[in-house]
């Protein structure tokens, strides 16, 4: 085994190195009883040319030569990343998730908040990745890329990612959220949309005297009128407590009778016959929403202590969740992964959540410097300068993002970048019968 990794990454000069630094990666590979012979790239320097790759928009292999100012080997780099186990990479996630987190503000009452939710990336149709992920339904085989599903936990107070679940695309969100559980302590507040609205995931995290706080479910009927009845046709199912406000009202939610196929029977009938939650309704005064009424459940149910209207405030933390994907798809680029099997797919995201988590430490020590909320710094400036700053240089001031209270755009495309048809047949089908081409565009 490497006992001395310092010349190898030498030519390799940045300022995450600081951050994510040799003996930490090194301790990493003793923990997972990972090997290796002293060689040009050994773990240190693959992983910190990996988040190189990365924090330049997940570049091409052959542009890390320009990058590291040094001759880089394709073949011998994607040997490397091959050869290193996933554990390595998960432990570096643990450690750069408490560097980005440690020492943060509580957002309200000293409670830590954490915001749960799955997103998608596209994958190379390759047979490797096809026997783990699928692609979508409605796309015939071989017309479109498979896609990974991502289920992450995130801590509302920093942005970082505490860990990933990384799934097939028809794996719901409900069935792999049980996963997350263990990294959350007895007092805690988990935040999460309708998808996470279920009376056996909140009974769950009530086991661990952790709250819940999600949107209601669609199918779910909730009243709010005064002498309703419970499980009449038409009613709604929960038993009526006591008014807490005028859209505001403790209930029971009884243990429904179908088990979730994920859930064996044995630990479905150990659950207990029904649970009190808190329901509310309020409306959304901003113009241009999509959503006017929410209706979301809690088991934060004393009213002196979590009023109605922060509860709202609280729940609205959850749309930081579709801003922090977008900085991962758009300004990062992982909405299109390049890695061609299936674990060298889920080491590229897990090395996206640690190149993210360094530029969320380095946000945080712009916010303090610059005497400003951590809202308010460019996430795209410091990924551009954590990208291109050198070893030894300092924080410099970052961009600011003006305050647009009530900012709404439209989602609509203005620019249409390409009019070709959707792909209906197989390109090798296509190439031997170009006139299955031919046909009118409709745009």
């Amino acid at each position: 085994m490497a006992q001395s990794i310092a010349p190898r990454t030498a030519y390799i000069k940045r300022y995450f190195c600081q951050l994510l630094p040799a003996p930490v990666i090194v301790d990493a590979c003793h923990n997972a009883s990972h090997r290796w012979r002293e060689r040009k790239f050994d773990p240190v320097t693959t992983i910190h040319l990996f988040l190189l790759q990365i924090l330049n928009g997940n570049t091409a292999i052959v542009h890390l030569r320009h990058l590291a100012r040094s001759a880089v080997n394709a073949a011998a780099y994607c040997e490397a990343r091959i050869r290193l186990p996933m554990a390595i990479f998960e432990t570096l996630l643990d450690y750069t998730a408490n560097l980005a987190s440690e020492g943060c503000t509580p957002l309200w009452r000293a409670m830590r908040i954490f915001l749960v939710d799955g997103t998608s990336s596209l994958t190379p149709d390759t047979r490797s990745i096809r026997k783990l992920f699928d692609q979508p339904a409605n796309i015939k085989p071989g017309c479109g890329y498979p896609m990974a599903k991502v289920l992450a936990l995130l801590d509302a107070a920093s942005g970082a990612i505490l860990r990933p679940l990384i799934c097939s695309l028809f794996v719901h969100e409900a069935s792999n959220v049980w996963g997350l559980h263990p990294l959350l302590r007895a007092g805690d507040l988990l935040v999460g949309d309708r998808a996470f609205c279920s009376y056996v995931h909140l009974i769950l995290l009530d086991a661990r005297k952790v709250f819940g706080l999600f949107r209601i479910h669609q199918r779910q009927n909730v009243s709010f009128r005064r002498g309703r009845r419970h499980g009449a046709l038409g009613q709604p199912t929960s038993r009526f407590i006591r008014k807490l406000g005028r859209h505001d009202q403790l209930v029971e939610w009884l243990k429904p009778k179908p088990r979730p196929k994920w859930m064996k029977k044995k630990q479905f009938d150990a659950l207990p016959p029904g649970l009190i939650v808190r329901e509310l309704r309020y409306h959304l005064e901003a113009r241009g929403q999509r959503t006017r009424v929410v209706t979301i459940v809690t088991t934060l149910l004393d009213p002196m202590l979590y009023p109605a209207k922060k509860i709202a405030e609280l729940y609205g933390m959850r749309w930081q969740v579709e801003t922090h994907f977008a900085q991962l798809k758009t300004s990062m680029k992982m909405s299109q992964l390049k890695c061609k099997t299936a674990d060298g797919v889920k080491k590229e995201l897990l090395t996206y959540f640690i190149a993210y988590n360094l530029i969320c430490r380095i946000i945080r020590d712009a916010a303090e410097q610059q005497k400003l909320p951590v809202k308010r710094i460019s996430f795209i400036d410091a990924m551009r300068w954590l990208a291109n700053a050198g070893e030894q240089d300092s924080l410099i001031v970052l961009l600011v993002i003006p305050l647009r209270p009530d900012r709404h755009e439209p989602r609509v495309k203005k620019y249409l970048k390409y009019r070709y048809r959707p792909m209906s047949r197989p390109r090798h089908i296509l190439k031997k019968r170009p006139y299955l081409l031919i046909r009118p565009l409709f745009i």
